[in-house]
Formats: structure tokens, sequence, C-alpha cells
């Protein structure tokens, strides 16, 4: 019976083995695709678009923020000296303006979303062309984008982030 296992162990030790010595043929990469959405080129390139898009809305909308608290601070200085009509009147005024302001504001943020995950396809899909293209002229196997762990000596990040920067 000893016999038996110790033969079922030996086979399964050069399973293991074998197993172990095919593995080691893979060539694997991984690449860490926040840090390339972060340094590359075209993705900051993006991100100053995007800004220089928005930046006058957003301006604008700031300017209509403090217009808002500037009319709710008198009317809540000035509310209990002013006769009822009056102050009914503005409050009425103050919740069309506010109630304006949070249309613009969620227009605004809609299309700035819409907009920055536009731009991030764009970025992504030309990141995913690199890779493709490191990965057939150096032979890699396999090439992750998403892992819980991986070893600093299969990360291709930087040489991706390199060729998306000298790819305009």
């Amino acid at each position: 019976m000893n016999k038996i296992f110790l033969a079922l162990g030996c086979s399964i030790a050069i399973g293991f083995c074998s197993v172990s010595a095919a593995a080691q043929d893979y060539k694997i990469g991984f690449v860490n695709s926040d840090r390339v959405l972060r340094e590359a080129a075209p993705a900051q390139a993006a991100q100053q678009k995007l800004e220089a898009e928005f930046s006058k809305r957003g301006k604008e909308l700031e300017d209509i923020a403090q217009r808002l608290k500037n009319q709710s601070d008198k009317l809540e200085k000035d509310g209990a000296v002013m006769p009822e009509a009056e102050r009914s009147k503005r409050q009425r005024e103050f919740a069309d303006a506010d109630r304006d302001f949070q249309r613009k504001r969620r227009e605004y943020q809609e299309d700035l979303a819409q907009r920055r995950n536009e731009e991030v396809a764009a970025v992504v899909e030309r990141a995913n062309r690199v890779i493709k293209q490191i990965a057939e002229q150096e032979k890699y196997d396999l090439i992750l984008q998403d892992a819980i762990y991986f070893s600093s000596k299969i990360d291709i990040t930087e040489k991706v982030i390199r060729a998306l920067n000298g790819s305009k």
C-alpha cells in the first residue's frame, strides 16, 4: 500500500514539474490602466482639452452660485423688516433662480461626464492598440490590465506610456 502512495506521489510531483516547465514558456505582461490614464500624454491632453472646453461654463456657474448666496444672505438679513408681500415675492424669485441654477449645474455635470467618457474611451482605444502592437512585436502570450497582484518584472506600463507619448 505504501508503494502505491509513493508511486502516486512521485507521479503527481512529476506532473507538477512538467506543468511548471510548460508555464515558464509563456510570456506574460501587465499594464496598469489607471497609471496610463494619469501619466500618458494623450490622457493629459484630453484632460486639458476638457478643462478648456468647460472652464467658461464652470466659471459662469460659480458666478451664479455667488449671486444666489448673496441674494440669500440679503433676503435673510432684510427679510425680517420687509413687508410680507415683498418678502414672498423675493423668496419666489430666489427659488426660481435657484431651480434654474440647479438645472444648469446638472446639465453641466452631465455634459462634462459624457465628454470625459468620450475622451477616456479614445485614450483607452489608443492604449489598447499600443498594447496589442507591443504584444505582437515582443511575442507576449498574455497581457493583463486588471490584477489584484502583479510582479514588477511583468509590468510593461512604462513601455506603454512611452509608446503612447511617442504616437501622437
